[in-house]
């Protein structure tokens, strides 16, 4: 089968188009033929072998997301039978041997059914993304329904299924975007306001929309910029979500002080394996409802997986990146 393989760290250039061995599930397992798969950030990490979560043995095939239909079902596996449609987030899993490919295997309980309203490019952006998104909202923040919650950086991949989740539950959605394209997407996902990434010199707009309150939550992307900023605008007692960060920062400490703000770091990896389970199923869940309907960016093919590499840190996010695969 064709797949994407690495035999060595580097840049993009080290995704090699190649041959490889078709993989076997073993019992608790599953082979799904792919026909996407999604495009993450941490991906582009790993593939340099520095990144402190997961360096892998050489040589592998990126990827933990994909979608397609189960080819194959190892022993034990009961919620799944062939030609069953379904979503892959083998992030956590013991056994994934990359999406990247035209067929995955990897472990039967990080496999759950795709609705047939739902496209195989967009289960695709699925996994990591949304599973990110629920934990950043009810693991992390404990978001309640009635709550306004300001989701600065609306417009990737998390942040459009994080503002359909808010606003599934019952929050009130401000998100922020830096083009008239993102900002019309996070609109479209059910943002009650959408606004210019807010800055020290925009406090006073969100302010206003808060009732002179201030967002109970804050979703961040990028905190090294915008982190001053969260502890100026948060709510008394609010909680700020940091999901990613790009440098470091001098803040002055008595700004959390003042309101008793939570400052809480988030990485997927940490989840405990109960609470990835339960992303898995909310996220199933939220799809069967109509509540997610994932917005797909770039589509490339699985050949051009160096490009999508430099594509998802070079340009700002609209939406997700997947690889079709023939």
């Amino acid at each position: 089968m064709k797949a994407i393989q690495v035999s060595k760290f580097g840049g993009p250039d080290v995704l090699r188009y190649t041959e490889v061995d078709e993989p076997t599930p073993a019992r608790n397992e599953v082979r799904i033929r792919l026909y996407a798969a999604g495009v993450n950030p941490n991906e582009t990490y790993i593939r340099t072998g520095t990144y402190s979560f997961y360096i892998p043995e050489l040589p592998y095939t990126p990827g933990f997301d994909g979608s397609g239909v189960v080819d194959a079902i190892g022993d034990g596996v009961k919620h799944l039978k062939i030609g069953d449609r379904v979503f892959v987030a083998a992030l956590l899993a013991k056994r994934n041997t990359g999406t990247y490919a035209q067929k995955v295997v990897c472990d039967a309980n990080v496999v759950h059914r795709l609705p047939e309203s739902i496209s195989y490019q967009k289960g695709a952006s699925l996994g990591i993304p949304a599973l990110t998104a629920y934990r950043a909202l009810f693991h992390r923040a404990k978001i309640k329904p009635g709550e306004t919650v300001l989701i600065h950086g609306a417009s990737g991949g998390v942040g459009l299924l994080a503002v359909q989740m808010a606003k599934g539950i019952g929050a009130t959605v401000i998100g922020t975007a830096s083009t008239e394209e993102g900002k019309s997407l996070v609109k479209a996902s059910g943002a009650t306001h959408v606004l210019d990434h807010i800055t020290e010199d925009s406090i006073n707009k969100i302010i206003s929309l808060t009732n002179d309150k201030g967002p109970k939550v804050i979703i961040e992307f990028l905190a090294n910029v915008n982190l001053e900023t969260d502890l100026k605008i948060i709510a008394p007692y609010g909680r700020i979500v940091v999901v990613g960060n790009r440098g470091s920062l001098e803040i002055n400490p008595r700004l959390a002080m003042n309101k008793e703000t939570d400052i809480l770091g988030l990485a997927l990896w940490n989840a405990m394996p109960d609470e990835y389970n339960e992303s898995l199923l909310a996220v199933e869940a939220f799809l069967e409802s109509g509540i997610l309907h994932p917005e797909i960016g770039d589509e490339l093919t699985l050949e051009e997986a160096g490009k999508a590499h430099e594509q998802i840190l070079s340009k700002k996010a609209h939406g997700k990146i997947v690889l079709s695969i023939d």
